[in-house]
């Protein structure tokens, strides 16, 4: 008699679905360093604090004005030729400083919590991380500083109605200065995020913006008169005031020359930045 014997086949092994691959474009980089932005508290507030400052200090320059206009008493040589739209833009002083604070936290606060690497080791080429930071913040500070010149023009109009100050938008270059006041501060927050990527430290990134914008003018004023006048109008802060100025004199860039000396000092801290986001490690 023969006996069949039974062997059990091993089990089929588990078939795993094989995993989608993603291909990392620009437009997804893009959508990343969005979502990044927009994940921040400080981003809320400082935006806020840097929308604040446009329609508050233009407001209070404005009431300064229209109450030394009526004070009887003889008014400050500067402000005799104040306009409403030199007392709507008194704000970007300030604003340039939350918008530019934040430019240089958005990078260079990457490398003080090394979130970076996981960035870079997400986009291996590198140079689309600074694009998209610069291009993404960017955009934003130029919409919320443009919102902001505008609503100060508008308050500031209906309170110097009547004065020698007032103006309107239908005045020949008041859209054109107000467009230039909310481009430069846009700008001013380009500057900032290539700081932070060139100098990766928060510290390090805001000295150096508050030095060129605040600090170095105060100190070519110290130089002869013949040099001030040769270089004063080509520093950061000269260039972009012309680019929202309603008047210019022999001593200032017009609006078109502010704006290419002023993407000039751009370029060249975007080009610093991806130099050395390219060349050494993160």
């Amino acid at each position: 008699m023969s006996t069949v014997t039974v062997t059990d086949s091993p089990a089929p092994a588990p078939v795993r679905e094989a995993r989608p691959t993603y291909k990392v474009t620009g437009r997804r980089v893009l959508r990343s360093e969005w979502a990044k932005l927009w994940s921040l508290r400080s981003t809320w507030i400082t935006l806020g604090l840097g929308l604040l400052f446009l329609v508050a200090f233009g407001v209070i320059a404005a009431v300064h004005y229209k109450s030394e206009l009526n004070s009887g008493h003889p008014m400050h040589r500067d402000d005799v030729a104040a306009t409403a739209l030199s007392l709507s833009v008194f704000g970007t002083n300030f604003a340039q400083l939350a918008l530019g604070v934040l430019g240089v936290l958005i990078t260079a606060g990457e490398y003080s919590t090394g979130m970076i690497r996981s960035t870079l080791a997400a986009v291996p080429r590198r140079l689309p991380v600074l694009w998209s930071k610069a291009s993404v913040f960017g955009l934003v500070a130029l919409v919320v500083a443009t919102v902001g010149v505008f609503v100060a023009f508008t308050i500031d109009s209906g309170i110097v109605s009547g004065t020698p100050a007032a103006l309107t938008l239908s005045h020949s270059g008041v859209v054109r200065s107000l467009l230039g006041a909310g481009l430069y501060l846009g700008l001013v927050g380009v500057i900032g995020t290539a700081l932070g990527a060139l100098l990766r430290s928060v510290a390090g990134g805001i000295s150096v913006l508050v030095a060129s914008l605040m600090l170095v003018p105060g100190l070519v004023s110290l130089l002869p008169s013949s040099w001030q006048d040769n270089i004063s109008p080509y520093l950061p802060s000269s260039a972009g005031e012309s680019m929202f100025a309603l008047t210019h004199d022999s001593t200032t860039l017009s609006p078109t020359a502010g704006l290419v000396v002023f993407l000039g000092w751009t370029v060249l801290a975007l080009a610093g930045a991806a130099y050395r986001l390219v060349r050494t490690d993160a």
